[in-house]
């Protein structure tokens, strides 16, 4: 089976382009071939402000929506998080979700389509890519940063430019090689807090 790829749009907030340009990547991923790309959309999930009586590492979660948000990160076997940049770092919707859970993130490389303004949302990613080693998550180096990107929006829908077709290519490439390497690792892990799980 191929691994799974999870493409999360990170922007929450009404008008964002973040899901056009989520559907281009996942679309792109589709035809790439290496992976089962699903699209993932943060709105959906509905997250309130963290809101667990009990840290995320203990897995008892008292909310219907942890739960459900527990339960489509585990599926995952690595990410992509497509977002904008906030004041030189990620939207806080981002922040909250990956701060909900902690031991479904762990033995994931993870990798960003990033966009904005000029800097493309390249200072959000550096801010981000810090966070995530915590959660035990490989962020790598490629991706791919659209600087104002708007001069590629057409009606709603990204209209790509070949610089990020080429560059989704290396980041979904490498990617792979990430996901493939830590396979064995995650399927340990998981195994565990299913058993874990059971004990409870």
């Amino acid at each position: 089976m191929a691994l799974k790829l999870h493409t999360i749009v990170a922007s929450t907030r009404p008008g964002r382009i973040g899901p056009s340009i989520a559907q281009w990547f996942n679309d792109f991923a589709a035809e790439h071939g290496k992976f089962d790309p699903v699209l993932v959309d943060l709105a959906e999930f509905d997250l309130p402000v963290f809101d667990e009586p009990e840290h995320p590492r203990l897995r008892h979660y008292h909310h219907a929506h942890t739960r459900a948000w527990s339960e489509s990160v585990t599926e995952a076997d690595a990410f992509v998080f497509v977002t904008p940049e906030y004041n030189y770092g990620p939207p806080p919707s981002l922040l909250n979700a990956l701060n909900y859970l902690a031991l479904e993130w762990n033995y994931t490389p993870a990798g960003f389509v990033s966009y904005g303004g000029i800097s493309g949302g390249m200072r959000a990613v550096q801010v981000t890519k810090q966070i995530i080693t915590t959660f035990k998550m490989m962020p790598i180096p490629e991706g791919v940063p659209m600087p104002m990107v708007f001069q590629n929006l057409e009606n709603g829908k990204l209209k790509p430019a070949d610089v990020y077709k080429t560059s989704a290519a290396a980041m979904l490439d490498e990617l792979h090689k990430w996901a493939e390497a830590l396979k064995n690792v995650r399927a340990a892990h998981k195994a565990s807090l299913q058993r874990k799980a059971e004990a409870a």
